[in-house]
Parts: structure tokens; C-alpha cells; sequence
């Protein structure tokens, strides 16, 4: 079969997609309940939003590199049905605490399912695709966590309308075990290459050598610094766009993230090619520039028509961000470390998601919500610098764009 022939869109591809799916509507879910629920439930303010949003990609951070390891070892499908179960069972018990500091250990709890579930599935994704359609698979496993953001948000607010926040923790719960029971048909095995290899690791010597490979693969440094800075942001429009879209005198925050995450779709789906087309550098500059221009409009244009207008432009740099970095990841990747790579290119994210909502929580304390987005922009214009101005700007192809000989290893 010619490299054009070779199928993408195969029966277990699909089934991979459709567990991250119902994975990202449980993440959804919880998204616009979990500020307000800290606000008005537990008399949290500002800052404890921002410790019980960022608890989460903390402890998913410390447990990317294992998760990674995992992977590479033992199969994938560990990892998205262990990842998925612990999710939804932490979820779960969102409705029998009752205090700050036993949410923010439930937090973390959820933080570890999604260290496996997230690095089991983006991987399998991966390994799945042909070689030169990466970044197109990229795009399609994205639609998955997009749709997830877009349809879970509206999904938690009606459950708390219509029932109360106990029965949001219950449906987010059930979509965590529906994408654990999906897992099911993710390929159960590690590939031989890389058993042997890690097998190899076992003697003292390559311990030595690989340990900082797996916490820092070198593959992912370059993108995953781009990724961190791109998405810290991220965290500040989770937190605190929905207490923001209340101060605009709106009844909730679920049509902003539907819009967000159908733009983000409709992007992803009708240029799923882009990242491939363009090149690495040229895609993820387009989206850092993007990003920019829609989190300093959010925080400077205070109407809800500017809202949903920043709102949309920094939902098309969303778009092509990752896409354009994680192929970048895979192919610099040796096979028997793809999950190594994956879950240090992830690590960033969650850097990223648990700095930045410390950081954009204190933000927020004495400045108010507008400020944390003007700070957001701030951070993606200063990627953007770092990436036209480093080794991926100065060194990467657009022409090759998988050629990553410049980026700096740990």
C-alpha cells in the first residue's frame, strides 16, 4: 500500500477518539461547576480557586514521566482504563467533602487518572497513524477533546439547574467509567522494540542515562517549552472566564465554552491538514499570535459582546497549537520511547495549567478577573518571541518540518 493509501480513520482509531471523548465531556463537566462550587458552596475566593483548579495538573505533572515509562512497558491500554477509572472514581467523591483541603486532595486524585488516561491515549493515536498524516491525527484526536470541552460544560450546568451540584459530580462520574470501558480496545500491548529497550535501561548504567530521558525526553523539550508558555493561559480562561462571564451580568459560562470548543472543532476538522501543510513553526506562531491578540482583547474589551469575540479569536490560535507541536514530538521520538516523549511534552502542559492557576489566582486577588487574561496574552506574545527567536524559529524547517536536530536535550 502506497504512503497516500495508508487509512487513518481505522475501526480502533476511532474507539481510541471515542474513549478520549467521553473522557474530556467528564473534564467538561466540572469545568463551570467546580469555580462557582468553590465560591458560593465552600467561601472560597480567588486565589483558593486557583489552588483547587491548578491541584489538579500539579499532580498530574508529578505523575507524567511515570505514566510515560508505564506505557512504553506494559501497553497503553493500562493507562487509559486505569487513567479513566481513578478519574471518574475521584469525581465521584467531589460530593462527599465538604471542605477546601479534602477537594484539593480529590483534585490531585483526579490529577493522577489523568497523567495515564491522556499519555495512553494521544500516544495510541499516534501510533496508529501513518508517518506523514501525524499532524492530521492530531487534529482528529483533538475533535475529541474539544468536543468533550464544548459539550461538558453545557452537560454540568444543566445537571446544577435542573438537580444540583451533587448529580453533576454523579454524570461526570458515569462518563469517566464509559471512557474506561472504550479502553477497553486500545491495543493491549507494548511493541517488542521497545520492551527490549527498556529492558536494556534495567542495568545501572542505563538507569543512569535514561532517568532524566524519561522525566525531560529531549524529543519534547523544544515544543513542550512553546506548549508552556502558549497554555499557561489556559488555565486563567478555565478559572476564571466563568466568574467573569457572571460579572458581565450573563447566566452562566456554558455558551462561551461551546463556542470556544465548536470553533476549535470546525478548525481542527476543516483544516486537519494545516499543521502538516504549513510546517511546524509556521502553524504554532500563527496560533501564539492568535492567542495573543484574543486574551489581551478579553481583558481590555469589558462587554459580553467582547467576550464572545475574544473568545472566538483565541479559539482559532487554540486550534492549531497542538496539532502543530506533538507530531513534532513523535517523530523525534525513537519508537520504543514515544510515551516517554508524550508524557514529557504533556509535563509542560501541566506546568503550565498548575503554575498558571497559582499564578493567575494571585492575579486575580488583586486585580481582578480582566487582569489574569491581559497577563495570559502577555505570556503567549512572549512564546511566540521564544519561538521565532530560538532554535525551533531559527532552525526548524517548514520545508521538513519533522527535521528537530536543534532543540536542546536536558
Amino acid at each position: 500500500m502506497s504512503p497516500g493509501e495508508q487509512r487513518l480513520l481505522t475501526p480502533t482509531f476511532l474507539l481510541v477518539t471515542a474513549s478520549a471523548l467521553a473522557y474530556f465531556v467528564a473534564i467538561g463537566i466540572v469545568a463551570p461547576v467546580l469555580p462557582v462550587y468553590v465560591k458560593d458552596d465552600l467561601g472560597g475566593r480567588g486565589a483558593a480557586v486557583g489552588v483547587v483548579v491548578g491541584a489538579f495538573a500539579i499532580a498530574a505533572a508529578v505523575l507524567r514521566p511515570v505514566s510515560g515509562r508505564l506505557g512504553d512497558r506494559r501497553g497503553r491500554r493500562v493507562l487509559v482504563v486505569g487513567g479513566s477509572v481513578t478519574f471518574s472514581a475521584s469525581v465521584l467523591a467531589y460530593g462527599l467533602v465538604h471542605s477546601l483541603p479534602w477537594l484539593v486532595a480529590m483534585r490531585m486524585l483526579s490529577g493522577v487518572g489523568e497523567a495515564a488516561m491522556f499519555v495512553g491515549a494521544a500516544t495510541t493515536a499516534q501510533d496508529l497513524a501513518p508517518s506523514h498524516r501525524r499532524g492530521e491525527a492530531a487534529s482528529y484526536f483533538s475533535v475529541a477533546i474539544y468536543g468533550g470541552l464544548g459539550l461538558g460544560p453545557v452537560i454540568g450546568e444543566a445537571t446544577r439547574r435542573s438537580w444540583g451540584v451533587s448529580e453533576v459530580w454523579l454524570v461526570a462520574g458515569g462518563f469517566g467509567l464509559l471512557a474506561a470501558g472504550l479502553g477497553l480496545f486500545v491495543p493491549a500491548s507494548a511493541s517488542r522494540a521497545a520492551v527490549d529497550t527498556l529492558a536494556d535501561g534495567d542495568t545501572e548504567l542505563g538507569r543512569r542515562r535514561a532517568w532524566m530521558r524519561r522525566v525531560f525526553h529531549p524529543a519534547a523539550v523544544g515544543p513542550g517549552t512553546i506548549l508552556l508558555l502558549a497554555t499557561a493561559g489556559l488555565a486563567a480562561f478555565t478559572a476564571f472566564m466563568p466568574l467573569y462571564a457572571l460579572d458581565l451580568g450573563l447566566s452562566g459560562s456554558g455558551e462561551v465554552f461551546l463556542l470556544y470548543s465548536v470553533l476549535v472543532l470546525v478548525v481542527r476538522i476543516g483544516g486537519a491538514r494545516l499543521p502538516d501543510q504549513l510546517g511546524g513553526t509556521r502553524a504554532a506562531s500563527a496560533a501564539l499570535a492568535l492567542q495573543t491578540v484574543g486574551f489581551v482583547l478579553m481583558g481590555l474589551w469589558a462587554t459580553t459582546a467582547g467576550l464572545f469575540t475574544s473568545t472566538a479569536i483565541y479559539a482559532l490560535g487554540v486550534s492549531l497549537m497542538y496539532p502543530s507541536l506533538l507530531p513534532l514530538v513523535i517523530d523525534a521520538a525513537p519508537d520504543a520511547e514515544r510515551s516517554q516523549a508524550v508524557g514529557t511534552f504533556t509535563l509542560f502542559f501541566d506546568i503550565a495549567q498548575g503554575a498558571g492557576g497559582l499564578l493567575f489566582g494571585v492575579v486575580v486577588t488583586l486585580g481582578g478577573n480582566r487582569s489574569a487574561f491581559v497577563g495570559a496574552g502577555v505570556l503567549c506574545a512572549l512564546g511566540l518571541a521564544v519561538l521565532r527567536l530560538g532554535p525551533l524559529g531559527r532552525h526548524g524547517s517548514d520545508r521538513e518540518p519533522r527535521v528537530l536536530d536543534a532543540i536542546p536535550g536536558p
